[in-house]
């Protein structure tokens, strides 16, 4: 029995004697968005939970938003796992800060690291420098960064403000940016390496098992759904569906579209960190209020303005991070801009001219029975031919009830909105609903 454990007891350790460690590469490649941020983690969970010997974060960038960058810092700085950045060949603006984050910056022949001012976009497409605010928030982050890796804070502080001056390093008014031989001799690198395996062999980890990870499909997804085009085109496309459905009877395409594009919004932006609860209530006490305003309340005043000022917020704050810059500002007031513009827009053309495509009356589910379904009463709408004439019993947004040669019928305007008492004409008779017009008006074209 002894020889059978002392057996077992030699290959157990012979087996943990051999075993390879484990180190994870997740390259950064390109811009740096809001989906490179999921992805980071992703791999610096895999690596703790895996007892890793190493996270190498291979990188190759000309930077990107600020925001983005923070969240890859701060889980670069709370990884329990080594990390190593390795430029190859250049981490520029957000980059040098995601590299700053690592216990160890590696940096190829002829790599760059630096020129990290935060700027913001000019009237005419052009970048132009961020405020001081801005400035100061972005310097302070790359210093309480480099005091936590143990680097000379100064010389990152230079790569961001080019008020610092470093004597024989950087002149005053010029920002820095280093080459792999300046950074090692300034002590803002740790080492040079022109490949992963030199790279593994200067950790004593030659022949470690190699485990390369790229973004799945889910943070591709949410790295596509957040680009800044993208955003604006679902929450307008989300927002301009919900209010065509609340200005048409019954539930249709319109609203289901809008739906969806809404959730595919706020989920890519919650796993972002970037939709709470917060931004939700805000969103949806606005809604709330603005639905008060047209069913309830006639006219337009304090809650309207409330819902429509609630709605704008939570919008705005749904695309902006931690560590709000101007840059950031600017940004979310440009995207829902750009959304409530798409919203405005393509609702107004919807309810103008949907009605009279002949598609565009099978767009609303029906709600009513089909009419040999049950014997029903005759409807007043029998009654009623093109043509009749009567009057709105209340106001068309653009449906509404309509009184039409002495019956009380459902009515829906062509888009436009219709005061009580108008006089009107019908157009049409659907099944449920008569289609109105004001008296005197024209068709379009004819």
């Amino acid at each position: 029995m002894l020889a059978l454990w002392a057996l077992l007891f030699g290959a157990s350790a012979r087996g943990q004697a051999t075993a390879r460690p484990i180190v994870y590469v997740a390259p950064l490649r390109g811009e740096i968005d809001n989906g490179l941020a999921p992805y980071v983690q992703r791999a610096v969970r895999e690596a703790d939970q895996a007892g890793a010997a190493a996270l190498v974060l291979p990188i190759d960038t000309l930077g990107g938003r600020v925001d983005a960058a923070l969240v890859i810092r701060d889980a670069l700085l709370d990884a329990r796992v080594p990390t190593v950045a390795f430029v190859d060949p250049r981490a520029i603006s957000a980059g040098a800060l995601i590299a700053l984050a690592a216990e160890d910056i590696a940096m190829a022949k002829g790599a760059t690291i630096g020129a990290a001012a935060p700027v913001v976009a000019g009237p005419q497409g052009q970048t132009e420098p961020a405020g001081e605010k801005a400035t100061s928030f972005v310097r302070k982050e790359f210093r309480a960064t480099a005091e936590a890796r143990g680097r000379p804070p100064a010389l990152f502080e230079a790569m961001v403000d080019s008020d610092v001056e470093i004597p024989d390093v950087v002149a005053k008014g010029k920002l820095l940016t280093l080459t792999t031989e300046e950074a090692l001799a300034l002590g803002a690198a740790s080492y040079r390496a022109d490949s992963l395996d030199e790279i593994l062999a200067k950790r004593g980890l030659s022949g470690a098992e190699i485990r390369t990870l790229a973004p799945n499909w889910a943070e591709s997804l949410v790295r596509f759904s957040t680009s800044p085009l993208v955003s604006s085109l679902l929450l307008g496309f989300g927002l301009m569906g919900l209010f065509v459905e609340i200005r048409t009877p019954g539930f249709g395409v319109p609203g289901i579209v809008g739906l969806v594009c809404l959730a595919l919004f706020f989920w890519s932006h919650a796993i972002l960190a970037l939709v709470g609860w917060e931004e939700l209530a805000l969103v949806g006490g606005g809604i709330a209020l603005l639905l008060l305003e047209i069913f309830v309340i006639p006219g337009f005043g304090l809650a309207g303005i409330l819902g429509v000022a609630a709605i704008l917020a939570g919008l705005g704050m749904s695309f902006v991070g931690p560590g709000v810059t101007a840059e950031g500002a600017v940004r979310a007031a440009t995207e829902v801009a750009l959304a409530l513009a798409i919203m405005l827009g393509g609702a107004a053309l919807l309810l103008r001219f949907l009605p009279r495509l002949p598609f565009g009356r099978r767009l609303v589910l029906e709600t009513g029975h089909p009419e040999r379904a049950l014997p029903f009463p005759a409807s007043p709408l029998d009654a009623i031919l093109p043509g009749d004439l009567g009057k709105a019993a209340s106001p068309l947004r653009p449906s509404g009830v309509a009184e039409i040669t002495g019956a009380r019928v459902n009515a829906l305007s062509e888009g436009e909105y219709i005061p009580a008492g108008t006089p009107l004409e019908v157009l049409r008779v659907e099944r449920s609903y008569v289609v109105v017009r004001r008296v005197g008006e024209k068709e379009t074209g004819e």
